[in-house]
């Protein structure tokens, strides 16, 4: 089983990298980077890696759990699925091989009553992450910890694996796909300008050890339209805080003193309801009230993940402030649908979430 390595280096695939809208959430690919700084690449019997419950609580920023929260966040991760293109000698597309990153999580407690949370990859998904010789990139694992967004974590692991030649030369689409955005996200240069690349530009500086510029690149189509970028990344030599894991899960749960509790001595409950009871539950339902309690339960849970990783901390803290938030985005939702079809309402909602707060 593995144990934490001294230097908490990720070393990952420039194919894993490179694979498409596997629609993980920020604290999803945070934990993913955790995970491959634990193991070993060069050793398939580190797959499997054991967190202390509080230390995967602070990694997922979790708050008071229970069991039947437990199995929806766990579930999540076992649910992320890799479509790995297959290629031809040419290098032509052939089609595509699907399969998940995780096979099994086991959350169980020890004979001192101490709950460990075990995760281990899938037989399929071992070549992406072990025994590999080339084509792979390197990073201290501190670079994915004070990143505030899927688009800042995935801008700087596809902008790490470019350093050394510290060129990229990018199709708007292609970049767009490879940091799992929508084809509809951003149609507007501009707004992708403020919302991404400059937030993601300053995010880096501040906060890893590499950073960039970057150019409309080659010919412009239609109306001037920019069709690709030129991006110069560089060694970033002012950066210095370098956040151990250690630190960053001791903030982590310092942001989270009041919720202790999260597990019965049984770990398991008599229903649905008592399994997503108390505060998380109660959480939910005032939400739903901002919403005309149009939507059903796990659809306000898929809401609420959202925001929190969306919306400030300080923001997220507050009932009251989370209640008037997404009371104004439904409203905005209502107006919205009111002069268009709007088939999918949910799905709308939630991606207006956050998009005054950047991305």
């Amino acid at each position: 089983m593995a144990r934490l390595k001294e230097n908490h280096l990720v070393e990952k695939r420039n194919i894993l990298n490179e694979i498409r809208a596997n629609n993980m959430t920020m604290q999803e690919l945070r934990f993913f980077a955790i995970y491959l700084s634990k193991i070993n690449s060069r050793d398939t019997s580190t797959r499997v890696v054991r967190f202390p419950m509080d230390d995967f609580k602070a990694i997922m920023e979790l708050g008071r759990i229970d069991i039947g929260y437990m199995k929806n966040v766990t579930n999540s991760l076992l649910c992320k699925v890799v479509n790995v293109p297959i290629k031809d000698e040419q290098g032509r597309y052939r089609g595509y091989t699907g399969f998940q990153l995780f096979k099994e999580c086991t959350v169980s407690q020890d004979e001192g009553k101490e709950w460990y949370v075990e995760i281990d990859a899938h037989d399929k998904a071992l070549p992406l992450m072990f025994e590999f010789k080339r084509d792979y990139f390197s990073y201290p694992v501190f670079n994915a910890l004070r990143l505030r967004s899927t688009n800042q974590i995935r801008m700087y692991e596809l902008l790490k694996q470019y350093e050394k030649p510290g060129v990229k030369v990018y199709p708007l689409d292609e970049l767009k796909q490879d940091l799992w955005l929508g084809k509809d996200e951003y149609p507007r240069f501009g707004d992708f300008k403020i919302r991404v690349l400059d937030a993601c530009q300053k995010a880096l500086r501040e906060y890893t050890d590499i950073k960039f510029t970057y150019e409309p690149y080659g010919k412009r189509g239609k109306g001037g339209k920019i069709q690709s970028l030129k991006f110069y990344v560089e060694k970033n030599v002012n950066f210095i805080d370098q956040l151990t894991l250690e630190m960053f899960i001791d903030e982590q749960k310092g942001a989270h003193d009041d919720n202790d509790e999260y597990m019965d001595e049984q770990g398991e409950y008599d229903s649905a309801d008592d399994a997503m009871s108390g505060i998380y539950r109660k959480k939910i339902e005032l939400l739903s009230e901002a919403c005309n309690n149009e939507f059903i339960f796990q659809e306000m849970v898929v809401l609420w993940n959202t925001m929190r990783e969306k919306l400030p901390y300080s923001l997220i803290k507050d009932d009251i402030q989370c209640y008037d938030y997404l009371s104004d985005r439904y409203q905005e939702m209502l107006m919205k649908a009111a002069r268009m079809k709007m088939p999918h309402r949910h799905g709308y909602l939630r991606s207006i979430i956050g998009k005054d707060y950047g991305p």
